[in-house]
């Protein structure tokens, strides 16, 4: 993932001093970046059409702020052995790393659904692509109006942003009932510095210091697994799947580009949580 995060990357930044000067066109498939990202990532792949059948993107045309943009990425279908959604990417085009978040997603899941807040730098294609059980490949974009979300400067102070790094939270949003996909929410508290944006005071840039993986498991086995980077914004937050059955244990952990390692746990008892226990020591 570092890999190919860092050609992605670079493919961005090649290509950035020449879109600056205009905006991009408004057909997402003939993006000049896009065309250097899709070369890097998905190399010839041919995307089917009717995405909007497998997925979709759901964004704000004009973003309220940059460095908080919320997204949802939703199946149209329920997750099961004989069809899924095995892996979507979240790829914005204009962002210094396009390549935002790689998920991948397993029949427990539920649904290969997913919501979380991302920074946009310029005026962009926002992007998903979705890939089948059955290796078929789907993608869908909107245009996002919004800029300087990556280079802005942190929502809250470092000390405090320091101090309170690695407390997690898991919350189940409705009664869960044994079969039946239940929507969970996940919260990381990390400043999630992108490493672009200046201390107005000592006119340095703070190191990047990011998430960079996300595993959510349920009873042992996977649900949700991210790979991230500075693109998501400060404090990650998760909304996605799973599917009880009786007694379980969900949990998380989450894993920064400094290696730091956080982890939570929330027990299901029977269509009940029964409790929630954290470990925010590093490992």
């Amino acid at each position: 993932m570092r890999r190919t995060c860092a050609v992605v990357a670079l493919t961005g930044l090649l290509a950035c001093g020449a879109a600056l000067a205009r905006d991009p066109d408004p057909d997402p498939a003939k993006s000049e970046i896009w065309n250097k990202v899709h070369a890097s990532l998905f190399q010839d792949v041919r995307f089917e059409a009717n995405a909007d059948q497998v997925i979709a993107l759901e964004t704000p045309v004009r973003a309220e702020d940059a460095a908080v943009v919320p997204i949802a990425i939703r199946a149209r279908f329920a997750q099961s052995p004989q069809r899924s959604i095995d892996k979507v990417w979240l790829i914005v085009d204009r962002n210094p790393s396009p390549l935002a978040a790689e998920f991948q997603f397993t029949p427990e899941s539920g649904r290969a659904d997913i919501e979380t807040r991302i920074r946009i730098e310029e005026y962009t294609h926002v992007r998903a692509v979705a890939r089948t059980s059955d290796g078929k490949m789907y993608m869908v974009a909107n245009y996002v109006k919004a800029s300087g979300g990556c280079s802005a400067p942190a929502g809250k102070d470092p000390e405090v942003a320091k101090a309170n790094m690695g407390k997690m939270r898991l919350r189940v949003e409705e009664q869960p009932q044994d079969g039946k996909p239940v929507l969970a929410q996940l919260m990381v508290s990390h400043p999630n510095d992108t490493g672009l944006a200046m201390d107005q005071l000592t006119r340095m840039y703070a190191p990047p210091h990011f998430v960079r993986r996300v595993e959510v498991r349920y009873d042992g086995k996977p649900v949700m697994t991210a790979d991230v980077d500075f693109s998501i914004s400060e404090n990650p937050n998760f909304r996605f799947y799973f599917t009880p059955h009786g007694k379980g244990e969900l949990e998380a952990s989450v894993v920064d580009n400094l290696d730091l390692k956080f982890s939570t746990a929330m027990k299901l008892d029977g269509g009940r949580v029964a409790s929630a226990q954290q470990d925010r020591t590093p490992q």
